[in-house]
């Protein structure tokens, strides 16, 4: 069970931290304000999975200590926090992307 947990949960570490940084660069390289507010929104989202899948490879893959315990629960509420902010953020920048195109076909 720790092998299949250390071979799915370190390269969605990995995968989830590339994404963040790529979506950051993106974000702070664009000159639209829509689009930098879309990438951070990601940004929060990659961020949030990837405190999520940190979490859970302290408290799955260790021995069980309350410090560790405790330290999980932080990362999975701020992970939580960070993925539902980026959700609801993405939801607001994409319905600002869809009235500003439907605003201007007219």
């Amino acid at each position: 069970m720790d092998q299949l947990l250390f071979y799915v949960l370190y390269p969605a570490i990995l995968i989830t931290l590339a994404l963040s940084v790529y979506f950051s660069w993106k974000s702070r390289r664009s000159p639209d304000m829509q689009t930098r507010g879309m990438h951070a929104a990601r940004t929060n989202i990659s961020m949030g999975f990837m405190l999520i899948f940190f979490a859970s490879v302290l408290l799955f893959l260790s021995e069980d200590s309350t410090l560790r315990i405790v330290i999980g629960g932080l990362f999975i509420a701020l992970g939580v926090f960070n993925l539902f902010a980026g959700l609801k953020n993405l939801s607001v920048y994409r319905s600002m992307t869809q009235s500003k195109d439907s605003a201007g076909s007219r």
